[in-house]
């Protein structure tokens, strides 16, 4: 028979063991406002209106994505309640579980050498993520920070293959679905749009002419394709055309900016780069320069959209927390998660504006 004592042990240490098993299992989260600002994000993240790296930390590129937002579906540029209302209703669950795919073995190498160190780069075959966390942290639009956070220190430091781990609840970028050297070919709709770079905002716009207003007899009688364009439309006037997406990006150095009008003459999956000094202080191409493989890793990242500038082109980057924080040398830096979209919106042949 238990003594009073002994009882007295027994119930605490039971305590005790219940207490830490909820520690344990215990769900981390954020602040109530951080949340909301995710939730936030993640909503203009799938509407194709980039607010950058979705931390909960709405900024100058969060602001500019629900302007955009507002744009096409006519609200004020500065009115927030209908973007926030159609995310706490479309975003019912901001974190979602995720398992770290087995295909992320292909795309991470813990000895990748530093960018210090372009001329062992140029000897890899692929220049990969250095951690599952960082391949995890792209892969949901997100920053390694955040995973640690919401999952605990222990648990991603400690990542392995076919782990569940929160996530932010997006659409994953799914790097294992891009081939090396696969191009894109003009369209006879994409390539009609165009896009302007705005290198004041450091937002990338998409756009495509208004559908002219037509009767129902006319629509019987020509194709949906021969009244896409208004009477009174003129060639790239914003005023007269129907927003797409928008995205945040880091434009060029102002004295490399090329400005003016240009045209996308290619993109590519999985680019190499070329590394020249020269090219990266002056902006002149020297004969002394080393090829960097392709990989997420790379600082032209995962797509290359050249423009008829040579040199120059739109493309994503190797760190897409700098974004609109840090200038390139010549060309326009775009997220990973963000830069793959663009072909479906403009291909080869669709006007690019530099302003």
């Amino acid at each position: 028979m238990r003594t009073p004592l002994k009882w007295f042990t027994f119930i605490f240490l039971a305590f005790w063991q219940f207490s830490l098993a909820q520690t344990k299992t215990k769900t981390r989260t954020l602040p109530p406002q951080q949340l909301e600002n995710i939730q936030l994000q993640i909503y203009l993240d799938q509407q194709h209106f980039g607010p950058g790296v979705l931390d909960g930390k709405p900024g100058k590129y969060t602001r500019m994505a629900i302007e955009a937002y507002n744009q096409k579906f006519g609200f004020g540029p500065k009115d927030e309640t209908a973007v926030r209302a159609a995310a706490k209703a479309k975003v019912t669950r901001i974190f979602a579980i995720a398992t770290v795919p087995t295909a992320a073995k292909n795309f991470v190498n813990p000895n990748l050498p530093s960018d210090k160190r372009r001329d062992l780069q140029a000897l890899e075959k692929q220049l990969s993520y250095r951690s599952l966390t960082e391949f995890m942290a792209e892969r949901y639009h997100t920053t390694e920070d955040i995973l640690i956070a919401i999952n605990g220190y222990s648990k991603m430091k400690n990542l392995k293959l076919r782990s569940p781990i929160r996530v932010p609840n997006v659409k994953p970028f799914l790097i294992e679905n891009l081939s090396n050297g696969k191009g894109y070919k003009s369209d006879s709709d994409l390539s009609r749009r165009w896009v302007v770079v705005d290198t004041q905002k450091n937002q990338l716009r998409i756009f495509e002419a208004r559908f002219k207003k037509v009767t129902p007899q006319e629509k019987e009688k020509a194709p949906a394709k021969a009244m896409i364009v208004a009477d009174d439309y003129e060639p790239w006037d914003e005023s007269q055309a129907r927003l797409i997406a928008a995205f945040p990006i880091t434009p060029g150095k102002k004295k490399f900016i090329h400005y003016g009008e240009w045209k996308i003459k290619n993109a590519i999956e999985f680019p190499t780069w070329r590394y020249d000094k020269s090219l990266l202080k002056t902006g002149v191409r020297s004969k002394e320069y080393l090829d960097i493989p392709a990989g997420p890793n790379n600082p032209v990242g995962v797509l290359w959209l050249g423009l008829t500038k040579s040199g120059i082109g739109i493309h994503g980057t190797n760190s897409p927390r700098t974004i609109g924080r840090a200038t390139s040398s010549g060309c326009i830096r775009m997220a990973n998660w963000d830069v793959v979209h663009v072909p479906k919106y403009a291909r080869p042949g669709s006007t690019v504006i530099i302003k």
